[in-house]
């Protein structure tokens, strides 16, 4: 009976003290998440605009057609039925 409430105990200290340990370490944990993520969002986002050609002079007007948006819409959706409740 003494070991049981030993463990009991154990536990709950344990888990009292990872509780108030979580507490406190909460916002250094926050922090560093964001920093990680803020680096990632430039890497991925950081060459993108010239990543397939070279930076053009300035003033040149050119026209990129590959990022150009190409939805088709289709002719024939369907017929829209307008249902109404009957009392």
């Amino acid at each position: 009976m003494n070991s049981f409430l030993e463990t009991i105990l154990t536990i709950l200290l344990v888990y009292y003290a990872l509780k108030i340990i979580f507490k406190f370490s909460k916002p250094y944990l926050m922090k560093y998440v964001a920093k990680k993520a803020k680096e990632r969002f430039g890497q991925g986002f950081g060459n993108e605009p010239f990543s397939n050609s070279q930076k053009e002079e300035e003033g040149k007007v050119t026209i990129d057609t590959s990022k150009a948006n190409t939805k088709t819409s289709k002719p024939t959706v369907g017929e829209y039925v307008d249902f109404e409740e009957i009392e």
